[in-house]
């Protein structure tokens, strides 16, 4: 079979992997998995570049009797994209967005178009595409058809069935058909596997008693969600079947097949008006799950855009979030459940009315206990914690995990708090607890138990909850896969769900479009049990695993997280990490750069747990899959808190690089990097000599060759003194003794990069805060560590930060904190350090980290008490365009940079929603990574600086940050402390 695929991959213009080389098998445990329970290892992994290498695989597939997997963004909930076939992604370039029809209100998109990218798109034309799942940000249009999604206001906008008119399939022969509203007679005119599929529908269908039983098996026509097998309730609506029914097109048979019908290339889609601007989202507030139900039916007869429940587990999961927490601000009380109640309208006084009468009719039937209203840009954070419910599940502690089991089930509204009052008592029966959340409005609430898979009791709820789940659904005449699909999870019950004769029927229609099964096959017909293929070890296998328990071993503590495996399995899978730079957002810059799988956080999670919990391996760092997977994560820290279980990769890539080089050495070049600061000290020594070889094109683009750096990068000069050196020296001068009185004083971090590259912000930044009223004290301390954490050489990072630790936490406090302005290596004592203590040092690293500030937020606390004000600065109007540090945007908030550059009363301050800036410490500077850090540049951080207007200035705390600037734009930004320094009056 190898010589086989090696001749298929002659034939692709895409990529394809396949063979035992580290790169292919980092690439083929990337797609084993998606965003459920399931893993398995594909046999190969193709990224089409288009629609001519999709023919090839489908003649191949035939060819050889091997099934073709559909992915796009990889989100599915139930194992859909998950399999031993060759999976087929593409989601890296079938992104276009080919016409816009905006007098008759329609799309056309290939499939990989990502649902919020063509909403910002479209809202130019005044238009959207209304189907949205909690994932719109990364989900794409091809895999909403495969699942019919629906998402938050589908009671209103419906789901991808509903909007989907036409799509260019290619079919299980190749050949390429148009699925669309057909007549009769068109249908009669068509040839090949094309005319056959139409003709064996019709022999199909075109049967009274058949016809009687689908209505009777398929889910109430009130229960709107249902995606239950193949939508053949849909088919009997249309003609020739029902006489005033739409023109019969086999789009509705389409969306929600899962990719087991045929491969969309193109999507012709139905588009709406934007909405209203005005919104109003009403939080009711329910001492009970079953109290917000019955409230749910109540504000269902006010007609609002959505309703959606939140329940206790998951908003207790906020508190403490390093992003969450601050969107809690409207929970009172401690409910048991919130049900988020939107209405829109063309003005605010329309939203209250019905907002008003709708909270008269809840207090008249004492259905809630507090009605707090949001508008319209507040309302983002109630939706944020409803829209990350399933990743703040993952932060849960232990082998217990909530699961995707019970969590698409759909039924009546009215039939809701009866169905899920009997699923409590199912539940408790099993001892199993749950999380409760999601579309209330449209009866499907998103169930979550709580289930270990890794021992045999968890393994045998499992099953049986979903067995017992179906009866239950079933005798409410629902459906048990609402908008998640079958999959590999519930396609082993669809036969419970519909009866074995309409089940025979799905297996006529899959064989009437693909009959060797090359389309996933396994999937809503024929599929393995549901128990099959974990992502999780099971219970023979963790009995003979003696290392079962997390690697202890580990240089950073991580015992917060009961280790760094279970760190790597809290990843869900939701993919939050494949957003794109127009969606905003930090995580994942080098997905967002190279749209690869294998960049994500998802991706690199799951390649090292894949590693960590193999029961036979002696050492699981050892592997150049998980150095391939890592390579290219720039440790922005993004993942820390844009993922909402945390899944910090950033800590865990340092922790892998360290163990790595223990079994294979450190690279030189890691070894320079890393001893940043002893190398700047020599270099000090010889400083006209340094300046004059880098500050040198030739000499420069050779050293660069020499250390293995990137020819066209620049490279910063040595300062013309070291910041502490100057500032020891000043300590005899009149004009410091002067000021050595004054109440006000603070610790200055002189960090390695400071000192000696941007020496003169040093410099600005002391003498700033002497003009306005500070004694500055650089106490004794060495580095911060940041280059050996860059690097992954924790042991040494280890050693600096417990001696900083004793050697600064004694003298900091509230009233004199340490102030930093490189935020790299300032923050590195409020995170790392705290995780690199020893355990002698835990209590004073925690306390050093209370009382360590950068200058931003050291500004922003002294203005905000009145020590600084802005009558020491000039009136003079400035704009200026700021960049934020990644880990400003992670640890702390760029609200304080805007608070900081705001003090003179005439300057205006934008933030630019530019996420990494592609340099990320020595990253861009390495010749492998130039061309990376260059697109990440260019994302959103280039393009804004190049249109900033000759009188704007920028601004950015990040030595890196600068100097990317520098090169890829040649614009000179300016330290937040140079732009207040020059401000001075």
């Amino acid at each position: 079979m190898k010589a086989t695929l090696q001749e298929l991959a002659q034939q692709l213009s895409g990529e394809f992997y396949f063979d035992s080389t580290a790169k292919h098998q980092m690439q083929l445990r990337a797609y084993a998995t998606d965003a459920s329970v399931y893993q398995e290892m594909p046999l190969a992994v193709a990224i089409p570049t288009d629609e001519k290498d999709l023919q090839t695989l489908i003649v191949f597939a035939q060819q050889h009797s091997i099934t073709l997997i559909p992915r796009a963004a990889g989100t599915s909930l139930a194992g859909q994209v998950v399999g031993s076939g060759i999976v087929v992604d593409i989601s890296k370039h079938f992104t276009q967005m080919i016409e816009v029809n905006v007098e008759e209100r329609w799309c056309r998109v290939q499939p990989g178009v990502i649902r919020d990218d063509l909403n910002s798109y479209l809202k130019g034309f005044g238009l959207m595409y209304g189907p949205e799942t909690s994932t719109a940000n990364r989900a794409m249009i091809g895999g909403m058809v495969g699942n019919n999604s629906c998402g938050l206001h589908s009671i209103v906008w419906g789901s991808a069935r509903d909007h989907l008119l036409e799509a260019k399939v290619l079919l299980s022969d190749g050949s390429v058909a148009i699925f669309k509203e057909r007549e009769e007679a068109e249908i009669a005119t068509l040839q090949g596997l094309e005319r056959n599929i139409y003709n064996g529908l019709f022999d199909l269908l075109n049967n009274s008693a058949r016809q009687q039983l689908i209505r009777e098996q398929f889910p109430a026509k009130e229960v709107v969600r249902r995606n239950t097998g193949y939508a053949l309730d849909a088919l009997l609506d249309m003609q020739p079947f029902t006489a005033n029914g739409a023109p019969f097109n086999l789009c509705k048979l389409l969306a929600g097949s899962e990719g087991t019908l045929g491969f969309i290339t193109e999507l012709k889609l139905n588009l709406l008006p934007l909405p209203p601007k005005e919104v109003g989202v009403l939080i009711v507030h329910c001492a009970s799950l079953v109290e917000s139900l019955y409230a749910n039916i109540e504000v269902l007869k006010q007609q609002p855009m959505a309703s959606e429940l939140v329940d206790k587990m998951i908003m207790d999961f906020t508190i403490g979030h390093p992003e969450y927490q601050k969107n809690r601000f409207f929970i009172e009380g401690d409910p048991a459940a919130l049900l988020m109640v939107e209405f829109m309208g063309p003005t605010r006084e329309a939203v209250d009315e019905k907002l008003q009468t709708t909270i008269a009719s809840l207090k008249e039937m004492s259905l809630g206990y507090a009605y707090p209203v949001l508008y319209n840009a507040d309302t983002k954070f109630a939706w944020d914690v409803r829209k990350a419910g399933l990743g703040l599940l993952r932060n849960l502690k232990g082998d217990a995990q909530p699961v995707n089991l019970i969590e698409d089930c759909a039924v009546s509204t009215n039939d809701l708090p009866h169905y899920i009052t009997e699923l409590q008592a199912l539940l408790a029966k099993h001892g199993v607890t749950a999380s409760y959340y999601a579309h209330a409005g449209a009866g499907e609430l998103h169930v979550e138990p709580i289930i270990n898979l890794k021992s045999a009791e968890g393994v045998k709820q499992f099953r049986n909850i979903l067995k017992e789940t179906a009866a239950l659904v079933k005798k409410y005449n629902g459906s048990l896969s609402g908008e998640h699909g079958d999959g590999k999870l519930r396609g082993e019950f669809i036969p419970a769900m519909v009866g074995d004769e309409v089940y025979r029927l799905f297996k006529q229609v899959k064989n009437i479009f693909d009959p060797k099964g090359i389309f996933n096959k396994g999937k809503i017909t024929d599929t393995l049990p549901m128990d099959a293929h974990f992502r999780m070890q099971q219970p023979e296998q963790i009995a003979t695993n003696e290392n079962q328990k997390s690697p202890s071993n580990t240089i950073f503590d991580f015992s917060a997280d009961d280790g760094i495996l279970r760190l790597a399995e809290k990843c869900s899978g939701s993919g939050d990490c494949r957003k794109s730079e127009i969606s905003g957002g930090l995580m994942c810059p080098s997905f967002m750069a190279t749209r690869s799988e294998k960049n994500t956080t998802r991706a690199r999670a799951n390649i090292l747990r894949q590693f960590l919990s193999d029961p036979h391996d002696v050492e699981p760092y050892n592997h150049e899959e998980i150095k391939e997977a890592m390579d290219l994560c720039l440790s922005c820290k993004g993942c820390k808190i844009e993922c909402p279980s945390s899944v910090d990769i950033t800590k865990m890539k340092a922790e892998f690089l360290q163990h790595y080089y223990d079994a294979n050495g450190t690279p030189f070049r890691s070894k320079l990097v890393g001893n940043f600061a002893a190398q700047m000290k020599l270099a000090a020594l010889f400083k006209p000599i340094y300046n004059f070889i880098f500050g040198t094109t030739a000499l420069r683009k050779l050293a660069n060759s020499i250390v293995g750096f990137h020819p066209e990068r620049t490279m910063p000069l040595l300062g013309d003194v070291q910041v502490n050196q100057w500032h020891k020296r000043r300590l005899t001068s009149q004009h410091l003794h002067n000021n050595s009185n004054l109440q006000r004083k603070l610790y200055f971090f002189c960090d390695e990069f400071t000192n000696f590259l941007d020496s003169s912000i040093g410099q600005k930044a002391i003498l700033l805060l002497e003009r306005l009223g500070y004694t500055v004290i650089i106490p004794d301390h060495v580095e911060s560590g940041r280059s050996y954490l860059s690097k992954g050489l924790l042991r040494k990072a280890a050693s600096i930060a417990n001696q900083n630790i004793q050697l600064l936490s004694p003298l900091v406090s509230e009233e004199m904190p340490i102030v930093g302005i490189e935020p790299s290596a300032l923050l590195t004592l409020r995170d790392e350090y705290k995780d690199l203590a020893s355990p002698e040092n835990k209590a004073a690293a925690i306390h050093l980290a209370k009382h360590t500030y950068t200058i931003e937020e050291f500004f922003a606390r002294e203005i905000e008490v009145g020590n600084i004000q802005q009558e020491a600065f000039t009136e003079s109007h400035k704009q200026v365009a700021l960049h934020g540090h990644c880990y400003q945007k992670v640890l702390s908030s760029q609200i304080h940079s805007v608070t900081m550059l705001s003090l003179p009363k005439n300057y205006s301050v934008e933030i630019i929603p530019s996420g990494c800036c592609g340099m990320a410490g020595s990253f861009g500077y390495e010749k492998e990574h130039y061309e990376v850090s260059q697109k990440v540049g260019e994302l959103v951080l280039f393009p804004a600086v190049r249109k900033l207007s000759g009188d704007k200035i920028i601004a950015a705390a990040g030595t890196s940050c600068r100097h990317q600037i520098k090169d890829g734009t040649h614009v000179q930004a300016l330290h937040p402390v140079e732009v207040l320094y020059e401000a001075l009056v």
